[in-house]
């Protein structure tokens, strides 16, 4: 789509050139941005040319920069190369799950090339596959603020609601960090939308940690991600009361709210299942 109403166009080449004009926004895969018109833009600054690296692997955990595209962190994760990255460790087993995000997008793998992962948080639409990634592995989104200081937040408190956020004006997402605790635990992913290609109407992660502690997050089927942490694996009724208490279930053309908090009952027993025959 022809956006007529940008008539300028900066390259960020360093942490300066973030501060914004009046009318300026960020812009790295744009996939969203040139979907529609964006009567209140009238200017775009690419955060792809600061040259931030995609994957950056360390004892800490998993660094995944906010202009890495979806297809890059894909392949990535399946252990082929990508730039001059680290390989994926292979006790890293959770990143099993991020083809099966992928493919929560309401976009075809030809958007995978150019979408980012940061982008995907940032529009933080409720059914965004990003997000149900990486607030089910405890993400922590690192933000730049516009004084050169930088903040930390929780990738399950980074939206506020459905595509409203965290950001305060002028500040931009540098990168989502994954602990090497959650990366090591046993992950699972499942999905459910009331078309075959249509929008995720809800999207559930659960995982094991070495610890036996398991963690369950509902995302898609509520306005933010819902958290719910257990000391082992529950059983079948204190999961489901536990899905079916938890807040923000809405209704939109997509699902109606009481549809939504049912399959999430029914996908979150669906992997306390795999779960427990997997321990």
């Amino acid at each position: 789509m022809d956006i007529n109403t940008v008539t300028s166009f900066r390259a960020a080449r360093t942490r300066d050139d973030l501060a914004l004009a009046p009318g300026e926004v960020f812009i790295a895969g744009g996939t969203w941005l040139m979907s529609e018109p964006q009567p209140a833009t009238t200017g775009f600054v690419d955060l792809t040319t600061l040259g931030w690296p995609d994957i950056e692997v360390s004892d800490a955990g998993l660094r995944i920069g906010a202009t890495c595209t979806i297809a890059r962190l894909l392949a990535w994760s399946k252990g082929e190369k990508t730039g001059d990255a680290a390989s994926r460790p292979a006790e890293w087993i959770a990143l099993d799950i991020v083809p099966d995000a992928a493919d929560a997008l309401l976009a075809s793998f030809k958007i995978w090339n150019t979408a980012t992962v940061g982008g995907n948080l940032c529009r933080t639409f409720a059914a965004g596959a990003m997000i149900s990634l990486t607030a089910g592995l405890d993400g922590v989104a690192v933000i730049w603020c516009p004084d050169g200081s930088e903040r930390r937040v929780d990738v399950a408190d980074f939206p506020t609601g459905d595509a409203a956020n965290v950001l305060a004006p002028g500040e931009a997402l540098r990168a989502i960090e994954l602990p090497a605790a959650a990366l090591r635990s046993r992950a699972r992913l499942r999905k459910i939308a009331l078309a075959e290609l249509g929008r995720s109407g809800a999207v559930l992660t659960a995982r094991q940690d070495d610890d036996g502690a398991t963690t369950f997050v509902i995302t898609a089927a509520t306005l933010t991600p819902q958290v719910l942490r257990f000391a082992g694996i529950p059983d079948a009724a204190t999961l489901a009361a536990a899905v079916g208490g938890a807040s923000g279930y809405y209704t939109d053309p997509l699902g109606p709210a009481d549809w939504r908090r049912a399959v999430s009952i029914a996908l979150a027993e669906a992997l306390r299942t795999e779960l427990e025959d997997s321990a």
